[in-house]
């Protein structure tokens, strides 16, 4: 594997590990039946910290995304075949999940202006109903931006493979063009010139 296929990798998997750690909450709201008042309050109890945290979180999480996708756009800037199938569905991939996550998690509608301050509360108390559509939708959001970058890894190791399997197949055909060549050589020699004729 490529220096730059390898630094794909690694930010994909980076990205995805980030967003795995929202399972915390969004497990509450996707895979729990019923949704409880309780499952919600918690799951927006935790959307509120990741809101009101350091703004350097984010700088950094946009300085790995700008390397991640320069990356894949440099090898996809090849020309290959290859590249221009495994990489383009990458990139493809790769910018949905940004785009999901830049139009639908992060403005105005979405954590930093739902989450930013919750009312006071109880985990029995009612949920706000203005709030409960929210949350849902942030859940759904961080799971379709984590099978898309998870799509990124799947094609990146398709590439591989298949670069591995081309890898391979030249260097039966070297081996086999050396071992012709070595054949012939031997046919040239003397010797082998006097037992062909000896034979016919």
């Amino acid at each position: 594997m490529g220096v730059r296929a390898g630094v794909v990798v690694c930010v994909t998997s980076f990205l995805l590990g980030a967003l795995f750690t929202h399972w915390i909450a969004d497990s509450l709201t996707l895979w729990k039946s019923p949704i409880t008042d309780e499952h919600l309050w918690t799951a927006a109890s935790y959307y509120s910290i990741l809101a009101k945290g350091p703004s350097e979180i984010l700088y950094f999480l946009s300085a790995v995304v700008i390397l991640g996708g320069t990356t894949i756009l440099w090898s996809l800037n090849d020309g290959e075949a290859g590249n221009l199938m495994f990489d383009g569905g990458s990139i493809f991939l790769f910018g949905t999940a940004i785009a999901m996550y830049l139009h639908s998690v992060l403005p105005s509608a979405g954590l930093f202006a739902k989450f930013s301050s919750l009312p006071a509360h109880q985990l029995k108390d009612p949920f706000p109903r203005a709030l409960r559509h929210a949350t849902l939708e942030l859940a759904s959001n961080n799971l379709i931006c984590s099978v898309a970058l998870t799509g990124v890894l799947a094609l990146q190791a398709g590439r591989f493979w298949a670069e591995s399997a081309d890898d391979g197949e030249d260097d039966y055909v070297v081996v086999e063009s050396e071992e012709q060549k070595e054949a012939q050589s031997r046919a040239k020699t003397p010797e082998a010139q006097e037992e062909q004729l000896v034979q016919s």
